[in-house]
């Protein structure tokens, strides 16, 4: 019997917040079904954060070690090329905060590191507002994969269910509750409470931001539509170009008035192909009975895809999360490493 080798994979995290520490405890859960059934085993060889600094270790960190905020081992560089060329990754992690404004820094630390020679996956949905189509040409020229299937409702495939599954179609419109903080605080609404107690409901809960203005103010769905309509529609807009109202002037009279119709007002994401132009858009929706978008728990995400071959797609996710998130980064990881 024919045995495939194990191939060592070199990673480095970009941002050890909630996802990069879920994504270290989600490698190490896998790692015997890593080595197994893929013949790999990857090592985190480079760390990154505001607090840590640029940390490399040649011969991969303890896993567990680190969680536990143990760094023996490691060697502190000074700029991320230094960071790269001691770490040598064949993949790099890029999860630090959203920019919604520019896309920066983590345009820069995934150009670095495609220039450096290793694939580049991103949480980080600034990254394809600002930079998708000049990354996604200088992975191309690397022959390296550029991969950011945990932009947008975490781990599950949209990004990937395009460019896999559905060729020779065309994507005329969609349509999502894509940010689940706006939604939990809308039901808490719907049960009686007011604004201001529906939020601070969601931020003990932790699903809202101790500054909740991106969710509050449409800024994540904005982002998340764009990242969308840019790479599944070849869209070319400008944050600017999409108007967007968040959830902040809802009262208790509007979300009861929609009761009364049998309805429910969710924070909606839309973008639609008009001849050569895509256009886009963020706002509160009354969303009737039977509406794709009406079916699952605040806590979930839904899409619904029109395209010209299928007519109703329908994507939708439950609870989300760090755990998530750090799966479609897995996911990203086998897709570049095996293709």
């Amino acid at each position: 019997m024919r045995v495939t080798p194990v191939r060592t994979c070199n990673l480095c995290l970009l941002g050890f917040g909630n996802v990069g520490r879920a994504f270290a405890r989600l490698l190490l859960d896998k790692s015997a079904e890593l080595r197994q059934r893929y013949a790999i085993e990857a090592r985190i060889t480079g760390v990154a954060s505001r607090r840590l600094g640029w940390l490399a270790n040649q011969n991969g960190f303890d896993v567990e070690n680190l969680l536990a905020g143990n760094l023996a081992g490691s060697t502190k560089c000074g700029f991320i090329r230094e960071w790269l060329s001691r770490s040598r990754p064949d993949a790099l992690f890029e999860i630090t905060s959203v920019n919604a404004q520019t896309g920066q820094p983590a345009i820069d630390h995934i150009r670095a590191a495609l220039e450096h020679g290793a694939h580049a996956i991103t949480a980080n949905k600034g990254a394809l507002v600002h930079g998708y189509a000049a990354l996604r040409d200088l992975a191309a020229a690397k022959g390296k994969r550029f991969l950011f299937e945990a932009c947008v409702m975490g781990g599950t495939p949209i990004f990937s269910l395009f460019r896999e599954t559905l060729p020779a179609t065309q994507l005329i419109r969609f349509r999502g509750i894509l940010n689940s903080t706006t939604s939990r605080i809308l039901a808490e609404m719907e049960s009686g409470a007011s604004f201001d107690a529906a939020l601070k409901i969601a931020q003990h809960a932790g699903i809202a931001e101790t500054d909740p203005s991106a969710d509050l103010d449409g800024w994540d769905a904005a982002v998340k539509v764009h990242a969308l309509a840019t790479v599944l529609m070849g869209a070319q807009l400008k944050m600017e170009d999409i108007p967007r109202q968040g959830i902040r002037g809802i009262t208790q009279e509007r979300v009861r008035a929609a009761q009364a119709a049998g309805k429910r007002i969710r924070l909606v994401a839309r973008a639609e192909r008009r001849d050569a132009c895509v256009i886009a858009s963020v706002g509160p929706e009354e969303i009737p009975p039977g509406d794709p978008l009406a079916s699952g728990s605040p806590s979930s995400s839904v899409i619904h895809f029109e395209l010209d071959t299928l007519h109703d797609l329908i994507v939708a996710s439950g609870r989300q999360g760090p755990d998530t998130t750090a799966y479609g980064l897995l996911a990203d990881f086998l897709s570049a490493i095996r293709s």
